[in-house]
């Protein structure tokens, strides 16, 4: 797994989260963030604790609060920053993605050009 220099940020809030689910979910290394096809804007982000890392995996944040991304979906996320979120409506990790032209109402599915 290489290190290199992250194109994707964790707010503070974001960081704690993950601290604490990888505190409790024994075996997990990471929280795995990608990006696929579908969802009602064309890609929709995807969320998973992670046991293992792959070759290719980009490792971001500190050891107890690490984050990995496959390098394909880190393209569509360069420049993004991953942020926790406490609402009314509920807690959720929310993606600030400069590279989203149009996003649904959910949050969770974006488009770009």
């Amino acid at each position: 797994m290489d290190q290199v220099t992250p194109r994707f940020a964790l707010s503070p809030r974001a960081q704690a989260r993950i601290k604490a689910l990888l505190a409790a979910q024994k075996g997990a290394a990471a929280l795995r963030v990608s990006v696929l096809a579908g969802g009602c804007s064309g890609f929709q982000y995807r969320f998973e604790l992670d046991d293992a890392y792959t070759p290719d995996d980009i490792a971001i944040g500190e050891a107890d609060a690490r984050v990995v991304i496959d390098p394909a979906s880190l393209d569509l996320l360069a420049g993004a920053e991953l942020d926790f979120v406490e609402e009314l409506m509920g807690t959720y990790f929310k993606v600030k993605n400069p590279n989203a032209t149009t996003s649904c109402g959910c949050g969770t599915s974006f488009a770009v050009d």
